[in-house]
């Protein structure tokens, strides 16, 4: 006669208001915790805050909800609001609360990337804050926004134009001209695990080891892996963005937010030419410009009211 074994319980559902609560202290990031409170309260208004998580499990009416929540709101807005909405009702089907995606009606739209904007503070933070990609992706990411270098100089750095202790590399700008680069304390406390004792070949390597007709400059005689290429780096970070701000940032975002940074924490023209490596001022002056948070920011500390 067989053997009869009981099935385990499904855990107990909570109420929305409850299930919100406790998704959001899951949230290290008190910025990204308060945007996505925004779509859970709204959640919470139109389903009742005691009801119970089944109630979402009709994907047509949460996407008309959805829909007529941000249906009229900018690319950016939408899939901010949608990532918010993924992500909860994700970690509530990792608790078991619930069974399927509610969100499968909802599409994420597409943004084209503004190359000549300056992220914010608090979202470099939170690209460079998230220790959750490959340890290679937040080196270089960490990398190029503390160096401010473009990030085909980064790419082409061998392990040997390193200096660590000093914690600079040699390095060739655009056009070709030799130079140096300088990062600070969150690469430097990253790198050395990267390089795992590793004393040439190229910084940044790919997953799998090179075909036979990559060049043998671009190859790690340690491991067989070839250098990490533009294209797939620059893929890597416009998916992690999108996870993270719910909009596509590049590579290049974080090069012009850190002269920006740079630039309205009061570094002189010449410190952000040594910087960016330009060697013309008007080329800088893009990059320079103080962003409408600083502006903000410089008029209420100028305020005679605030005095």
């Amino acid at each position: 006669m067989g053997t009869v074994h009981a099935l385990p319980a499904r855990s107990a559902t909570p109420a929305l208001r409850n299930a919100a609560a406790t998704y959001l202290a899951t949230i290290a990031d008190a910025g990204t915790a308060r945007t996505y409170r925004v779509v859970l309260d709204r959640l919470e208004q139109h389903y009742g805050p005691d009801a119970d998580l089944d109630t979402l499990a009709d994907p047509d009416r949460l996407a008309a909800w959805f829909t007529a929540q941000w249906g009229g709101s900018a690319p950016r807005t939408w899939n901010t609001r949608m990532n918010a909405l993924h992500s909860a009702t994700g970690y509530w089907r990792e608790q078991g609360w619930l069974t399927g995606d509610p969100t499968i009606r909802l599409r994420m739209r597409p943004t084209p990337a503004d190359r000549d904007r300056a992220l914010g503070r608090d979202q470099v933070q939170a690209l460079l804050g998230d220790k959750t990609p490959a340890l290679r992706d937040r080196v270089l990411w960490s990398l190029l926004y503390e160096t401010a270098a473009r990030a085909e100089e980064a790419l082409r750095l061998d392990v040997p134009d390193l200096d660590m202790p000093a914690r600079t590399a040699r390095t060739r700008r655009k056009g070709g001209a030799r130079d140096v680069i300088a990062w600070q304390t969150g690469t430097a406390r990253l790198l050395p695990r990267l390089l795992s004792g590793r004393r040439s070949g190229p910084v940044f390597l790919t997953d799998r080891r090179a075909r036979p007709s990559v060049a043998v400059a671009d190859v790690d005689p340690t491991t067989g892996c070839a250098r990490l290429s533009y294209r797939r780096a620059a893929e890597l970070f416009e998916n992690h963005s999108v996870r993270v701000l719910g909009e596509k940032a590049t590579l290049h975002q974080l090069r012009h937010s850190a002269l920006t940074h740079a630039a309205e924490d009061g570094a002189s023209t010449p410190m952000l030419m040594a910087l960016s490596g330009h060697t013309s001022v008007r080329s800088l002056a893009k990059y320079a410009r103080p962003s409408a948070e600083a502006l903000a920011r410089w008029q209420a500390e100028r305020d005679p009211a605030r005095r």
